[in-house]
């Protein structure tokens, strides 16, 4: 991508969202269809207000600080579910979003608030993710929502998440300069994301994949 933050998102985080929807989606016996791992997930509840993101673990782990700029507002339009678990996974990936914008912001590729959210397969792409924003002197500035959530607890203790991003108030802005690259919309300022997530020893839901669809149809407006 190569204007707001869905362009890197999706060039940098994308494999391929059919094979993700089937493994993020689907139960320990993986025999799902790719629509069935977002129409058959739980949808929880949602709020007009953004869910509240505490920077201490619950589950008692010593969680990293997360810094974003001022100008810069994450909005997660999802609310408690009552069920522990999921609100746990809510939480933890508002958790990574706000560390990945972190690193970003820092201009750090290896700041350990996005490793502390995320291993393998994820933690390098998001490392490539940012690295893209520090190779141009750029950061995100604006208003990102995050709503729509579908979430499903696997039978092994995974869990797949998809939700959807709207970038259509986010811009580039230089770190140099402190000049926002305004860019025209686009129906790619909404992305489609797919995750998988599993819960580690320190009781943090961490990301294991990361898929996203930018102008997916699902999550336009």
């Amino acid at each position: 991508m190569n204007r707001r933050t869905a362009s890197i998102l999706t060039t940098g985080l994308a494999l391929t969202l059919a094979a993700s929807l089937t493994a993020c989606g689907s139960d320990d016996s993986g025999k799902e269809k790719d629509d069935e791992a977002v129409k058959g997930a739980e949808p929880a509840k949602t709020s007009a207000e953004a869910s509240p993101s505490p920077s201490a673990s619950k589950a008692g782990a010593e969680r990293p600080k997360i810094e974003l700029p001022a100008d810069l507002k994450l909005t997660f339009d999802w609310a408690d579910t009552g069920d522990a678990k999921k609100d746990a996974v809510y939480r933890d990936t508002e958790q990574f979003i706000q560390s990945l914008q972190t690193a970003v912001a820092r201009q750090k590729p290896t700041d350990p608030g996005f490793r502390f959210y995320s291993s393998g397969e994820a933690a390098a792409n998001v490392q490539a993710y940012v690295q893209r924003f520090v190779d141009t002197g750029d950061r995100v500035t604006g208003t990102v929502r995050y709503s729509k959530p579908n979430l499903k607890l696997n039978a092994d203790g995974t869990a797949g998440f998809v939700y959807c991003e709207d970038q259509s108030k986010a811009y580039r802005k230089s770190v140099k300069t402190g000049k926002t690259k305004l860019t025209q919309g686009s129906k790619d300022d909404y992305v489609l994301y797919n995750t998988h997530l599993r819960r580690n020893d320190k009781g943090v839901w961490v990301t294991e994949k990361l898929i996203s669809d930018a102008g997916s149809a699902q999550c336009q407006p």
